[in-house]
């Protein structure tokens, strides 16, 4: 058996931080392993534990940059990595879900999965449709915002959550794409032996090209970047408790709640 798990590097910005133009520079950027996607790794791990000949495969649309990231998948369990990427990537703003579910794809009928694990979004764009795009691509059968997982033969049965709490119990043929919700698990940390093998595992870099994949303008472009307005105010309280309780009880009162 095998699985493609699809990981994603996202950049969060410092505290502070500053806007030049439609970017904001990296050195107020911290680069790291998608929270979604830390979930359908351990999902994936999981699977390869509890049967035998299991690989586990991710793949990655990202810069050079991102190796650090995707060796952290190597380093918590999975086989081999590949990581997809070239200039023509690289000059495009942001890359629309239909564009990334068209490279993953690509990849996807090469490797031939029985199963692919997505996370149901990434932490910076927050689009939540590249999975079930990839899925239309391939014309797999999916199931998103999975919470629980069990593979019976060449069926899953899958938890979905559903908007209101509700918990949808289906059966999803495979081969599928899951995209994969947090909770589900609880992502291992990467252990020093893991780290060390992560750096003689397989790690595989393709061009659009090389997949048979023309790339054409994405219909995503970015327009605008502004830091959003603080939607409420705090006060702070300095100096010892003594003297943080006066001045709390006096913004109390100040507030008309001192009754």
């Amino acid at each position: 058996m095998k699985i493609l798990v699809t990981v994603s590097e996202v950049a969060e910005a410092d505290d502070e931080f500053e806007i030049d133009g439609l970017s904001i520079d990296d050195r107020y950027l911290t680069y790291d392993l998608n929270e979604w996607d830390d979930y359908a790794i351990e999902e994936a791990v999981q699977i390869s534990e509890s049967r035998d000949d299991v690989e586990v495969v991710t793949v990655t649309i990202g810069p050079e940059r991102a190796e650090e990231t995707i060796r952290q998948g190597l380093a918590k369990g999975a086989d081999r990595a590949v990581r997809v990427w070239d200039d023509s990537i690289e000059g495009s703003d942001l890359l629309d879900s239909n564009t990334k579910g068209e490279l993953l794809a690509a990849v996807a009928e090469e490797e031939e999965p029985d199963l692919i694990l997505a996370g149901v979004q990434s932490g910076d764009m927050a689009f939540a449709s590249t999975g079930v795009a990839l899925a239309s691509t391939l014309g797999y059968e999916w199931g998103a915002v999975v919470n629980n997982l069990e593979l019976d033969g060449d069926m899953a049965n899958v938890h979905r959550e559903l908007e209101g709490g509700v918990e949808e119990l289906t059966e999803v043929e495979l081969p599928a794409v899951l995209t994969i919700q947090t909770g589900i698990n609880e992502p291992r940390y990467a252990s020093l032996r893991g780290i060390r093998q992560a750096q003689s595992k397989p790690l595989d870099v393709k061009a659009p090209e090389d997949l048979g994949v023309e790339l054409g303008e994405s219909v995503l472009s970015l327009t605008s970047l502004e830091e959003p307005e603080t939607e409420s105010n705090v006060e702070l309280f300095e100096g010892g408790a003594e003297d943080s309780a006066g001045q709390l009880a006096n913004l109390l009162r100040e507030k008309g709640v001192d009754a």
